[in-house]
């Protein structure tokens, strides 16, 4: 029985906590001040204007009601892909392979839209494309825990190598005129597929409202966070995963199908990438490109990795991430700042993030 309470114990929330709550707040937001001052540093080392700059940044992120509506969108698809890898990592597995289950989820959700979805009523029209990203990315997860159960192969290396393989997938489905490729004519030579009918897009939240593009994928995230939460700390299931990530060869003679279990939670895991896909091709692009994922999946994973298994933490990181992408982008376009230095500032963060949960560890301990 002492087992079991600690099993329960780990991942759930304690409201009798010892730890400062003031410290737990000040240091990653003074960690995160300091990076975001050292990211004002390297603009200042470019030819960039440094006002522009953070004025473009600031507008890209919270500017004008669109805006914000694109930003949480985008925090979306890295919450879907953060939650994927909480879900894998209490099993002691660890999903690199979002940005792959991402393009599959995506490529299977157009397919569906594009090949029969567009004559269904107006429900099943794009809830059909949802359930075939899900799916798609639920077995390209899936065939990663089959691998690590089967073979032994570890999950790390599958997860990747098989993005690498997803994404020529994605090239060559939008390549192929037999496949998803949109005819092409003298205005369009650009490898991408036909933009799905209009009934298989995701209905907006606010439909009244034209300046808001906030869709309903932001009610699914929301639904998929509380499960998500309550599944891992508050079910057997949960309980189970814990178990086998603790100790297979124990899991298995307490009678648990170890094996089993792993396969479905990185397959529930790449179902989580897989409905990150199809949001983003039914709610934002509307249309396949060979690069829609666009770092979507890698992104998620940082995420994932600075939630410290919690669902919450997971909802904090991937609000942080899509407002600072969108404010990246309209700072790379409007106030011409070199890419690298964008990149190199986001990374500043992580590590601001990351380096402060470490301080507050020792902290503790």
């Amino acid at each position: 029985m002492a087992n079991k309470s600690a099993l329960w114990s780990e991942g759930s929330p304690s409201f009798g906590f010892k730890f400062n709550i003031s410290l737990k707040v000040i240091v990653p937001v003074v960690a995160t001040i300091v990076a975001l001052l050292l990211g004002v540093l390297l603009i200042a080392c470019t030819d960039s204007s440094v006002s522009e700059a953070i004025e473009a940044f600031w507008d890209g992120m919270v500017g004008s009601e669109y805006n914000i509506g694109a930003s949480i969108n985008r925090s979306i698809s890295l919450g879907l892909v953060g939650l994927g890898f909480i879900f894998a990592n209490r099993a002691n597995l660890t999903n690199v392979g979002g940005e792959g289950q991402i393009a599959i989820g995506g490529m299977m959700a157009t397919a569906v839209a594009l090949h029969g979805a567009g004559s269904l009523p107006f429900g099943l029209a794009f809830i059909l494309p949802l359930l075939a990203g899900t799916l798609g990315g639920a077995l390209w997860g899936g065939l990663a825990g089959a691998l690590k159960s089967w073979r032994g192969i570890n999950e790390v290396i599958s997860t990747l190598l098989l993005t690498f393989i997803a994404l020529p997938l994605v090239y060559w489905s939008v390549e192929s005129v037999h496949l998803l490729r949109k005819p092409m004519t003298q205005v369009s030579a650009l490898p991408e597929s036909a933009i799905i009918p209009e009934v298989t897009k995701l209905p907006m939240l606010f439909p009244s409202n034209p300046m808001s593009p906030l869709h309903i994928g932001l009610i699914l995230a929301v639904i998929a966070v509380i499960a998500v939460g309550i599944v891992l700390t508050r079910t057997p299931f949960g309980l189970k995963l814990r178990a086998v990530g603790l100790n297979q060869m124990a899991s298995r003679r307490a009678g648990m199908r170890s094996s089993f279990l792993v396969v479905l939670a990185m397959g529930l895991a790449g179902g989580f990438g897989g409905l990150a896909g199809a949001i983003m091709i039914q709610g934002q692009q509307y249309y396949l490109t060979s690069d829609f994922s666009s770092g979507y999946g890698f992104d998620g994973l940082v995420v994932g990795l600075l939630s410290r298994g919690s669902a919450w933490g997971v909802v904090v990181g991937a609000l942080l991430f899509g407002f600072l992408r969108s404010g990246s982008i309209a700072m790379e376009i409007m106030a011409h700042v070199p890419a690298a230095v964008v990149l190199i500032s986001q990374g500043l963060i992580v590590i601001a993030i990351a380096g402060s949960a470490i301080f507050m560890d020792r902290k503790a301990s």
